[in-house]
């Protein structure tokens, strides 16, 4: 087969490497990729937004199938320009990405099947959104609407801080229009899991649950980031817990999609937090969590191709889909600054070094190459992986290779992975 995905980041980098690994893989492309995929498939520099250059290039290439990474072609229609072509694509259709390009959406999709989720209320204009805020106290969580690099929820510790950030989404438009409508909820407490799923319709199959780190200093401090590290399995919340959540929550949204005219069909992300009354709904994607796909498809023993074909033909309930015992962690470096402005074309080093190191993965994010060497180009610019037989192990290798690493500024938090060695007791 002829495989083209779509995208540039971690993600796709993981995506792309894990198809790279299946006999039915012929030819691999990716647009517009990075330095670490062009290692692995044949790098094609148009941009995720040009639909019909893709289509083209799709058609040019004789590409017998589409994997679509990031969300934004997703809200924007990109499988369903594909499928008016006749392309093969893996994801969800527009109407059905909405779950992701729309809190709003999705809050009341959820509130209409009493799927579990924090109590909330939506809102159009500032006023009256300020004047909600008014009668709340802190902790509180303010959402822009739509997308926004997973960076427009603003978990508020004061009210000083919730009223800047519905100033700055609202009024100062830091999301542009994604922020002109927001959602402002109850914050939830407790401990946060990733299940990440292949979907076909109503045919759920979940993959290994992940912890994702989103704020960007160490104990969860500072501004929320798009994903600062990752690991599975979670040794610390039962698999009772997890059962729950996908029987009450991932498998009741799929069928609710069916029920709405949106059937869902491609990898569903749902971000979960245990509370003491159970799993409840933090947000759903409408793809693979970054930097959730960094560790999960490392523990993926069944052909990724096999499993996407089998959704897209409706044999996805027939398929047996194996995953390994290790333990992955995923240690994200980024430029200094980040998630605010960050320098671009700072020169890596030590990138084989690590790489050769034992039970390593490194996953390029932000990468570019100048001459023979790889420079940054994005705030979030690796992600290392460590797997090793338990979270300890895989831990004490991607944190070993971390250090490995070097260019101007790198940060990374020390602390992926903490929870599950503390053994937190659900």
């Amino acid at each position: 087969m002829r495989i083209l995905v779509i995208g540039g980041g971690g993600r796709e980098h993981a995506i792309v490497w894990a198809l790279k690994k299946s006999e039915k893989v012929k030819e691999l492309y990716c647009a517009p990729g990075n330095a670490g995929i062009a290692q692995l498939a044949e790098c094609v520099p148009i941009p995720v937004s040009r639909f019909g250059d893709l289509i083209q290039f799709a058609v040019d290439h004789a590409i017998d199938l589409v994997v679509v990474g990031p969300d934004d072609p997703l809200a924007a229609g990109i499988v369903d320009a594909f499928e008016a072509r006749g392309i093969p694509i893996f994801g969800p259709r527009q109407n059905a990405a909405e779950i992701e390009g729309s809190k709003i959406f999705m809050k009341e999709l959820l509130r209409k099947y009493n799927i579990p989720t924090a109590k909330y209320e939506t809102f159009t204009d500032y006023a009256s959104a300020s004047a909600y805020l008014a009668e709340q106290s802190a902790p509180i969580v303010i959402k822009a609407d739509g997308l926004a690099a997973g960076k427009g929820v603003t978990v508020a510790r004061t009210m000083e801080e919730a009223k800047q950030a519905l100033e700055d989404m609202m009024v100062n438009k830091v999301f542009g229009e994604s922020g002109s409508q927001v959602v402002i909820e109850e914050c939830l407490e407790g401990q946060e899991m990733s299940i990440l799923a292949f979907v076909d319709g109503e045919i759920v199959r979940p993959m290994v649950p992940a912890q994702d780190h989103k704020p960007v200093y160490d104990g969860d401090k500072g501004p929320n980031t798009g994903g600062m590290g990752t690991y599975t399995p979670l040794p610390h919340i039962p698999q009772a817990i997890v059962d729950e959540a996908i029987e009450k929550i991932v498998i009741p949204t799929a069928k609710a999609m069916v029920s709405e005219g949106r059937p869902f069909r491609g990898f569903l992300f749902a971000g979960l937090m245990i509370t003491k009354n159970g799993p409840t709904t933090i947000e759903f994607n409408a793809r693979m969590g970054d930097p959730e796909t960094q560790v999960v498809l490392p523990r993926l023993k069944t052909d990724l191709v096999d499993i996407i074909l089998a959704a897209m033909n409706g044999r996805l309930d027939q398929l047996e889909i194996e995953w390994s015992d290790e333990a992955a962690v995923c240690v994200i470096l980024a430029s200094e600054g980040y998630p605010a402005s960050y320098p671009k074309g700072r020169v890596i080093t030590g990138l084989d070094e690590a790489a050769a190191q034992e039970g390593i993965q490194i996953f390029h994010a932000g990468t570019s190459l100048d001459g023979d060497n790889f420079v940054t180009s994005g705030g979030r610019v690796l992600g290392v992986v460590g797997l090793g037989t338990d979270t300890a192990q895989a831990r004490e290798r991607a944190y070993k290779a971390a250090a490995t690493i070097k260019f101007d500024g790198v940060h990374y938090r020390s602390d992926i992975g903490v929870k599950a060695l503390q053994g937190l007791s659900m």
